[in-house]
């Protein structure tokens, strides 16, 4: 399995948001809240695959399990938007991540 690293996503939603910045609104504080919205949309979407067309369909059809992926890309472009506009970085993702992980992995003994 290839990695495909926060740094990478963060890396190419920069670059897209450079290319429109002229289309799109900003990358800043005052538009995260946006990008969450959006976000949560593209998560409906992926909701609407699985609740629709069914969990195991969606893993063996090749042209569902294409669409699903290509709607979880959507989620992770606008969640590395939000990233962006508030100044996340991956040290910080992966520290907090970290200590989260930690933290569950004895929570519910």
């Amino acid at each position: 399995m290839e990695d495909f690293s926060i740094g990478e996503m963060l890396e190419m939603q920069r670059r897209l948001q450079e290319n429109y910045k002229d289309k799109w609104e900003p990358i800043n504080v005052d538009t995260g809240k946006n990008k969450l919205l959006w976000m949560i949309g593209e998560v409906g979407e992926v909701i609407d695959i699985v609740k629709k067309k069914g969990g195991h369909r969606a893993i063996e059809d090749a042209g569902l399990r294409r669409d699903l992926v290509e709607e979880m890309a959507d989620v992770l472009m606008y969640y590395n938007d939000v990233l962006l506009c508030y100044g996340i970085t991956p040290g910080e993702l992966k520290e907090a991540y970290t200590r989260k992980f930690d933290r569950n992995l004895t929570r519910w003994r």
